[in-house]
């Protein structure tokens, strides 16, 4: 097992590579803790979880809303969780992005700790502090940025990971690759999904690299001021498409990476828009998508990362560099 520590502002994170589930009673004692639980995560390892208190709650997007959170909170009480409970969130990015919420609003925030079960949630969703929920089409719309005090990756989670959600974690490892690491961008050209499916131990280098890549950028910039936007690459069109056309995550920022990339081509002269496509191609996402243009675009200028009459968009130089450009609203309808 590999412990690596971050600091994140005032707040220390202990990261626990290929730990094993039973790792977990070392971080936090069982009579001290309630575990979140991602109901398809409980049925498969139902076994792991029986000295614990559990909380399971649905799969699946739709489910990350204010009543879902609402039933966890009568939960917590009914269990008798106070001041001195660490939650912990087994799951996916759903899951993690609840648990840290309720934690953080739970008797005005207690401790709470992750332990990502799907490769979306190890590479992105759990690390960086942020938590939330989503209120009608848009994402992430309420919420908080704070930290977990652990992070526990156990990879024996991913063998019945379905290939979707495999894809659905590679997006969030290709949008690392382009925004910050050319070399791992030619590293998974080199490679495909079937490779790091029956290659356990590359894709637990791979888990790790993306981790920490991510992690130093939040340490640069916590509460997303300028560095940590670069992370929305893709993001801002695969919000305004996600709910509305039923995608998973993944396959929404990989729709959102081509339009970024053309955009890129168009007004900056990026000359990899081929590249990164094939890239998507090969680890079997959609590049393209036919949406509503004024239904993408409402929920788009609603999107946190717009600035008055400008949205903070994410485009890219070359593989591995990407920069912050403000693009009026009108452009970018335009552009859409």
């Amino acid at each position: 097992m590999a412990k690596r520590n971050f600091r994140f502002g005032n707040a220390s994170v202990d990261y626990y590579f290929a730990g094993g589930f039973a790792v977990l009673k070392d971080i936090v004692k069982p009579a001290d803790a309630v575990l979140l639980i991602d109901e398809n995560v409980f049925q498969h390892f139902l076994s792991k979880f029986k000295k614990w208190r559990t909380i399971v709650i649905p799969s699946g997007e739709k489910h990350k809303v204010q009543s879902t959170v609402d039933k966890i909170i009568e939960q917590l009480i009914e269990l008798g969780a106070d001041r001195k409970t660490t939650l912990v969130g087994v799951g996916g990015g759903v899951v993690t992005d609840i648990t840290g919420y309720v934690a953080s609003i739970y008797m005005r925030g207690i401790s709470f700790g992750f332990v990502p079960t799907t490769l979306l949630a190890m590479v992105d969703a759990s690390i960086g502090g942020k938590n939330g929920i989503d209120v009608g089409v848009y994402k992430n719309m309420v919420g908080i940025i704070r930290q977990p005090s652990f992070l526990l990756y156990d990879l024996l989670f991913l063998n019945t990971l379905p290939d979707k959600e495999w894809k659905n974690g590679f997006a969030e490892i290709i949008k690392h690759a382009a925004i910050r690491d050319a070399a791992m961008f030619r590293q998974l050209e080199v490679n495909d999904l079937s490779f790091y499916q029956k290659k356990k131990k590359d894709a637990c280098f791979l888990i790790e690299r993306n981790a920490v890549l991510k992690s130093k950028v939040v340490q640069l910039d916590e509460f997303e001021k300028s560095e940590r936007r670069m992370l929305n690459f893709g993001h801002t069109l695969a919000h305004a498409i996600e709910t509305q056309y039923n995608l998973l995550h993944g396959e929404a920022v990989a729709i959102g990476m081509v339009f970024a990339s053309k955009l890129s081509e168009e007004l900056l002269g990026f000359k990899s828009h081929e590249r990164l496509v094939k890239m998507i191609e090969r680890y079997s996402l959609p590049t393209e998508i036919d949406f509503d243009k004024q239904k993408a675009f409402d929920v788009l200028r609603s999107d946190k990362k717009k600035e008055a009459d400008f949205m903070n968009f994410i485009l890219l130089d070359k593989i591995g560099k990407a920069r912050i450009e403000k693009i009026p609203l009108k452009n970018l309808y335009n552009y859409l």
